[in-house]
């Protein structure tokens, strides 16, 4: 079974320096239909302004996940990291017992539009780490592990059962995704759309991917997406 959320349909906020979509619920978008999926906890799709950002602010007992999408986003923490991501570039934070840590516009020029993503950890009290990794030269035509439990392929780890994959689709290219049983998956489009086992989706739109065995993925034309696959 196929659940879209579609984009005009998730949360909105405009705070000038950010416009934020919400897949499901955060700050003070609430909606009790869409408080996640699984250990999915947050999906919100950002674009911030030149000169804008998130300050130094606190996180514990979280997994979050930064994919840019375009633009640059410059990171700093309290366990000393600091990086300047671009388009590709993923960021994984175990904020574990507790870390503080900065996201902001480093372009002058150009807004940044990222996806954050947060996953409920396996358990809490978990030492803080960070990784980062680029995923922009990854091919089109399959599904690029960008964060696992295990670290596999050389994807960044996290701490939760729970896979994230990077797709590319280009023109006329379709894949297949098998699901394990008592799994499940969301996929979120990122760019050009994509048809999930025959239903149509756009770039912003997400859906919750239940009680099948296999998903297959095509598109017309380039495009991006991510999948997690979900216990």
């Amino acid at each position: 079974m196929i659940a879209v959320r579609k984009s005009e349909e998730r949360g909105h906020a405009d705070h000038g320096w950010l416009d934020a979509r919400h897949s499901f619920s955060f700050a003070d978008y609430h909606d009790r239909q869409h408080m996640g999926f699984r250990s999915l906890r947050v999906i919100n799709e950002d674009r911030v302004a030149v000169g804008g950002g998130f300050g130094l602010h606190p996180h514990r007992d979280m997994e979050i996940v930064t994919y840019v999408v375009s633009g640059e986003l410059r990171h700093r923490d309290s366990l000393g990291n600091t990086a300047v991501m671009r388009a590709g570039d993923v960021q994984r934070i175990s904020a574990g017992t507790g870390i503080r840590h900065s996201e902001v516009n480093d372009s002058p020029a150009e807004p940044v539009h990222l996806l954050q993503i947060w996953i409920t950890p396996e358990r809490p009290g978990a030492t803080p780490a960070y990784g980062e990794k680029s995923f922009a030269q990854a091919a089109p035509g399959r599904l690029h592990p960008i964060a696992s439990r295990d670290g596999r392929d050389g994807s960044l780890p996290i701490n939760q059962d729970a896979a994230i994959y990077l797709g590319r689709l280009g023109t006329g290219q379709a894949l297949r995704h098998p699901v394990a049983a008592g799994r499940a998956l969301w996929l979120q489009v990122v760019k050009g759309a994509v048809e999930a086992d025959g239903v149509s989706l756009q770039a912003g739109d997400g859906a919750a991917v239940t009680d099948v065995a296999e998903l297959a993925l095509s598109a017309a034309a380039p495009a991006d997406f991510l999948l997690f696959d979900l216990n």
